[in-house]
């Protein structure tokens, strides 16, 4: 029997992971559930779960369900309560859901511990790869990828030698507004922006994935996960989100993994991981693999994605960065604050800006937190321009 902790338990990945769960108890004991502000939906999965251990970051949530707990369940509370709750409890393998840069010291703590982290958020290696795979080879950890591209580019490599890769290959659907030009592109809305068409995913990925930004983030994380260089990274655009990932291979053959858009899919290979067991998630189903169509990504009109690339050149903290901008950016713009093309522009303006970092964890959150503020600033500036434009200019 695995005993789990689920980090961000009422997110998207943590419900999904508890419904895997449900029907799989005799495998699985859940010991630690976490979470950041839903005080009542956590409290209904403690019911459901008996957990050892509960965290959550919003001290007011906490006291709204600490006397509802069962006898026996440890609360922790406040900024610390998710690293509290990893060093406290016993467990095999954490699924961690969190969002942001929020997860990147839940990481590194899971790691320092020795223990299997199924790592769903992707600011972590993103923001701090270098560190948490050094922390990973120190205390004898694995990292088990559960983005749907970078557990399908593990599933092809599975057995294989990196030498004989050529490339890989990351799908990516395109997002909702892979067929608008450029100039319709300037009137996006967020509510435009959040109809993802294939996936039901949080607000910041969603969005991340119209502007491509997401996918360049993933060609960050995989460079970290796998150890290619970015020449052996590229993107195809991918509309129907059967294929997840491609590898090619120096002979030419080119092994994809496939399945229906499901992010339960993941999550299952990660739970048994190295063993494969039954589920009751969909196969081969002709009315969805019926056909498959690839496209190379427009990056005139989704600029983000050579984003990603710039931060492989430029090393150091530039992943850092470009995550902690591009959060700061969504926020603006889901807030109304600046327009839709403004967020990669923003993004790569607090790049250039960016002054020298130290190569440490300690120096990679002290550059989120410089990051975000000239993120900040150049939305201030953003939105007072957009103020000024005078209507119909």
């Amino acid at each position: 029997m695995k005993r789990l902790l689920v980090l961000g338990s009422t997110g998207s990945i943590g419900r999904q992971t508890l419904e895997l769960l449900e029907s799989d108890r005799e495998r699985f004991q859940v010991v630690g559930l976490a979470a950041r502000s839903s005080g009542a939906e956590l409290l209904e999965q403690v019911r459901r779960f008996r957990p050892k251990f509960v965290a959550l970051v919003s001290p007011r949530a906490a006291e709204s369900i600490a006397d509802q707990l069962p006898e026996g369940t440890t609360l922790f509370r406040g900024p610390e309560a998710l690293l509290e709750l990893i060093a406290a409890a016993d467990f095999d393998l954490a699924v961690h859901g969190v969002v942001g840069a929020a997860g990147i010291l839940p990481s590194a703590e899971v790691l320092r511990r020795g223990k299997t982290l199924a790592l769903a958020n992707k600011e972590s290696l993103v923001a701090a790869g270098a560190e948490l795979l050094e922390l990973s080879r120190q205390h004898g950890a694995e990292i088990l990828p559960v983005d749907s591209e970078h557990c399908a580019i593990q599933q092809c490599l599975r057995g294989e030698d990196l030498g004989r890769v050529r490339r890989i290959l990351l799908t990516a659907s395109g997002g909702p507004f892979r067929d608008l030009d450029a100039a319709a592109l300037d009137n996006v809305s967020p509510r435009d922006a959040l109809r993802h068409p294939n996936w039901d995913m949080g607000p910041r990925i969603t969005v991340g994935s119209s502007t491509l930004m997401n996918k360049a983030l993933e060609v960050i994380e995989a460079h970290h996960l796998f150890g290619l260089e970015s020449e052996r990274i590229d993107v195809v655009i991918h509309r129907q989100s059967v294929v997840h990932s491609l590898v090619e291979f120096v002979d030419g053959s080119v092994v994809a993994q496939m399945g229906p858009p499901d992010m339960r899919g993941p999550i299952h290979y990660a739970l048994h991981h190295p063993d494969r067991y039954p589920a009751d998630l969909r196969g081969f189903d002709l009315s969805v693999f019926r056909q498959l169509t690839f496209e190379a990504p427009d990056r005139e009109r989704f600029p983000a994605l050579d984003l990603g690339y710039r931060c492989l050149r430029e090393g150091g903290d530039a992943g850092c960065v470009l995550n902690a901008a591009d959060e700061v950016a969504v926020e603006a713009f889901l807030a109304g604050a600046i327009g839709y093309r403004d967020i990669a522009a923003l993004a790569s303006s607090v790049l250039d800006e960016r002054p020298p970092a130290v190569a440490s964890l300690e120096g990679i959150l002290a550059s989120d937190a410089r990051a975000r503020d000239l993120a900040r600033d150049a939305v201030g500036r953003c939105s007072v321009r957009r103020n000024q434009t005078p209507v119909g200019g």
